[in-house]
C-alpha cells in the first residue's frame, strides 16, 4: 500500500517545481522529501525523478502518480473538513500564502489573535508571489491565499475557488524631499511626464499597471531602477534616484527624505482572501478569513505613513 505521506511530498514537488520549495512548503528539510520520494520510487518500482539541469523533471508516471495523490488529499481534507464542522471549533493545521506585503502589513496580527481567540489552530505562513499564490490554492498546496489584483489585472477564482474581499490598498506617489511635487496634495498623472521612476521589474503587476498607466496618460515612463523589494524602492526614492508609486499595507513609516503625494484619481489594488470550495464548512478556514477582514478593516484604511 503506498504510503500517503510520500505521495504528499510528490504531489508537493509537482506543484512547486523543486524540492527545495517543496520541503519549505511542507515544513521539511529537502533531505527528508528526497528520502520519501526514494521510498516510493522502491515501492512503485518506477523512476519518478530525473536531473534536469540543477533541478528535477517529474517522469510520465510521477505526473500521473501525483495527479492520483491530489485526488487522494482532497478526500482526506473532506474527511477532515466533516469532522472539524461537527465539532465546531477551529482547530488542526492551515497553511496561509500570502504576497510580501501583506504577509508584513497584514498577516502578524491577524495570526496573533487567532492564537489567542483559537488556541487548538495551527495556522502557518509562507510568503508566496500573488501570481503563482492562486494556483497553489486550487491544487491543493496551502489552504488559504492572500492575493491582490489591480484594474488592468482582474483576479479569476478558477473552478473550485472561492473568495471574499479583504479590503483596498490604496497606492500614493513618493518623491524625495525637495522634489517640485513633494509640497503638493495631490497630482494629475499627466502631470508626471518627464519624471525618472524607480519600479518593480517586468513581470510584476505593479510593473505592469505603471507602463499602462502612464502610457494612457500620454507618455511612456522613464524607469532607471527595478527591485522586487518595495522597502527598497522607497530606499531609492530617498536616496533622489526617482518617484514611484507604492501601496501603503505594509510600507511602515515613510524615512526621512521621502514624501508621499496623493494621485488622483487614486490608484488602489484590491486584496483578496481565497479558499477551496470544499474546505468552505471548515471552521478553520471560517476563521482566518474572517480574521484577515477584521484586521483588513484596520489596516487598508489608515492615512499615509509621512
Amino acid at each position: 500500500m503506498l504510503d500517503l505521506q510520500r505521495l504528499r511530498a510528490l504531489h508537493a514537488v509537482s506543484v512547486h517545481g523543486t524540492v527545495g520549495a517543496a520541503a519549505a512548503a511542507l515544513g521539511y528539510t529537502p533531505s527528508a522529501v528526497s528520502q520519501q520520494i526514494a521510498k516510493l520510487e522502491r515501492e512503485t518500482r518506477t523512476v519518478l525523478l530525473e536531473r534536469e539541469g540543477r533541478g528535477v523533471r517529474l517522469t510520465d508516471e510521477a505526473l500521473q502518480l501525483a495527479e492520483t495523490a491530489r485526488e487522494l488529499m482532497a478526500i482526506m481534507e473532506r474527511a477532515e473538513t466533516g469532522i472539524e464542522e461537527r465539532r465546531g471549533v477551529p482547530a488542526g493545521r492551515l497553511t496561509v500564502a500570502a504576497f510580501a506585503s501583506a504577509a508584513r502589513g497584514l498577516l502578524p496580527a491577524a495570526l496573533a489573535g487567532l492564537a489567542v481567540r483559537h488556541p487548538a489552530l495551527d495556522v502557518r505562513l509562507t510568503e508566496v508571489d500573488p501570481h503563482l499564490s492562486v494556483d497553489l490554492v486550487a491544487k491543493g498546496a496551502v489552504d488559504v491565499v492572500v492575493a491582490h489584483d489591480w484594474d488592468i489585472a482582474p483576479l479569476p477564482a478558477p473552478a473550485g475557488v472561492e473568495q471574499a474581499v479583504v479590503g483596498d490598498d490604496l497606492c500614493d506617489l513618493l518623491v524625495p524631499d525637495g522634489h517640485p511635487l513633494a509640497g503638493r496634495e495631490s497630482v494629475r498623472r499627466e502631470e508626471l511626464g518627464g519624471e525618472r521612476w524607480v519600479s518593480q521589474p517586468p513581470g510584476r503587476v505593479c510593473h505592469d499597471w505603471l507602463l499602462r498607466t502612464m502610457r494612457s496618460a500620454g507618455f511612456e515612463p522613464e524607469i532607471v531602477h527595478q527591485a522586487d523589494e518595495n522597502p527598497t524602492l522607497v530606499a531609492l526614492v530617498a536616496a533622489g534616484l526617482g518617484v514611484a508609486v507604492i501601496p501603503r499595507l505594509g510600507r511602515g513609516a515613510l524615512p526621512a527624505g521621502v514624501v508621499a503625494v496623493g494621485l488622483d484619481p487614486m490608484p488602489r489594488r484590491r486584496v483578496y482572501a481565497l479558499w477551496r470550495t470544499g474546505t468552505a464548512r471548515r471552521p478553520a478556514v471560517g476563521a482566518v478569513v474572517e480574521a484577515l477582514r477584521t484586521q483588513g478593516r484596520v489596516c487598508l484604511r489608515r492615512e499615509p505613513s509621512v
